[in-house]
């Protein structure tokens, strides 16, 4: 078990987290015809926007109630009312997402309340789901805003039925994975003969397609009739201990079990996924995924020379840190530096000596004492990087520096092969030789064969 670590400093250096308001938007993206309003002053929402826009490369839809001095003072009911107002009557919206930030946290907004009486006011907004969560930026971070947008949608929308379509399977997705992998996700469900309803899904919206008209809101995603019609699915899959409570609150509600996956890279976990896939569906796994199956295994063995006793240094969010961190210890690296942005239950299983809950500061000291190869975490990194002199892996959210972020899949057979052959040949570039004793292979009776020969 890894010990969790919570250094005392007084700043942050090279900040790694990303705030709630921030990951309850992002959830927000992935509902059709949504627009994501943060309830706050318009800094709160330009930065976050900024960061979706150079992350995604994609028109993002966002709003604000431009809270100021005096409102901050009196409430922000009438702000929020009439922000409501004009985005349901500039762009005839489905869902409004509404996500609370520090400023309105600090005041003690009754957002429950301020919904219920601009509903009261307004029944022409009768037909507009108003979605409220309390997301302030003061704690936790980006996925514990997302797994709270999620909940706050399962809870304010989702309706129980007794009508159950044993063909139908809900997928929560978490806020580490990206349009690329739901996709995944989603063919290798159908591959099995099932439909997949993914909340919240970012690969309708946010994988970089040209749309045949402008729409004010989002572009794709699931639907408020999915996301109602999610308690009449055969079972819930949720990716990530974030998704616990939502999916805990999805089975309380309708009755759908649900099971949750710590993640979906490396191949005892998507093993894992098949399995029940394969109980819900009642069928064999399709040729097609054996093939994909046997490929990755042909990955492991080509690669984990390269991997073979490579000291790694880590940042990224809870369940994105672990899930990266055990395909890296199942590759036979040492993880020798773990940072990440806050406290959770699935950091004591990550595979090193200790988790960092800190900033890119502390990843970069413990990577030069210990002597990190690679260095893995978001395009912030890159300057700690530069200092160590080591090459980056980019993972994670944000990702401004380069291309196809939306596209990247790392989870699944052919998502964790991919993976395998992009780190590796970025150890290769960077004249990572493996040692001698990696290049032999040990035969049944204790002598050894060249590599060549497997």
């Amino acid at each position: 078990m890894a010990e969790v670590l919570h250094p005392r400093k007084s700043l942050s250096i090279n900040p790694l987290k990303m705030s709630q308001p921030l990951g309850g938007a992002m959830a927000f993206m992935g509902i059709e015809a949504c627009m994501p309003l943060l309830h706050g002053s318009q800094g709160c929402t330009a930065f976050g926007l900024v960061l979706l826009v150079r992350h995604f490369r994609e028109a993002i839809p966002f709003q604000t109630t431009a809270m100021n001095e005096v409102t901050t003072i009196l409430g922000g009911v009438d702000n929020l009312e009439q922000a409501c107002l004009n985005i349901y009557k500039r762009t005839n919206c489905k869902v409004v997402g509404i996500c609370t930030t520090g400023l309105t946290e600090t005041r003690g907004e009754d957002l429950k309340g301020d919904v219920a009486l601009i509903r009261q006011r307004h029944p022409e907004l009768a037909d507009v789901e108003l979605v409220y969560v309390t997301t302030p930026d003061f704690s936790g971070a980006l996925e514990v805003g997302w797994g709270k947008a999620v909940t706050a949608m399962v809870e304010q929308i989702v309706q129980p039925t007794a009508i159950h379509d044993p063909q139908r399977v809900n997928i929560l997705a978490g806020s580490h994975l990206t349009p690329g992998d739901i996709e995944e996700i989603r063919e290798m469900v159908e591959a099995f003969g099932l439909t997949a309803t993914v909340l919240p899904d970012l690969s309708g919206s946010l994988d970089g397609h040209v749309p045949d008209q402008h729409m004010g809101t989002t572009y794709g995603g699931t639907t408020v009739a999915e996301i109602r019609a999610m308690g009449g699915a055969a079972c819930t899959i949720a990716i990530g201990q974030h998704m616990r409570y939502a999916a805990a609150l999805l089975e309380s509600k309708t009755g759908v079990t649900s099971h949750v996956l710590d993640r979906l890279t490396g191949l005892g976990a998507v093993d894992d996924f098949v399995r029940i896939l394969q109980t819900v569906s009642g069928r064999t796994t399709p040729q097609r995924l054996r093939r994909q199956r046997s490929q990755l295994q042909d990955a492991m063995l080509d690669g984990h020379f390269y991997f073979g006793r490579t000291k790694v240094a880590v940042a990224a969010e809870p369940d994105l840190l672990f899930a990266a961190t055990s395909w890296l210890s199942e590759m036979g690296a040492e993880v020798v530096s773990a940072v990440t942005s806050m406290d959770s239950p699935i950091l004591s299983k990550v595979p090193a000596a200790s988790v960092v809950v800190g900033d890119l500061d502390d990843l970069e000291t413990a990577a030069a004492q210990h002597g990190a190869e690679l260095l893995i975490t978001h395009s912030h990194g890159r300057m700690a990087a530069e200092h160590l002199g080591i090459p980056l892996f980019r993972l994670g959210f944000p990702m401004f520096d380069r291309l196809g972020a939306a596209h990247r899949r790392s989870v699944g057979y052919r998502g964790t092969r991919d993976l395998i052959f992009e780190v590796g040949n970025l150890l290769i570039e960077h004249a990572h030789e493996p040692q001698p004793d990696d290049w032999a292979l040990t035969d049944g009776e204790g002598g050894h064969a060249s590599a060549a020969t497997h």
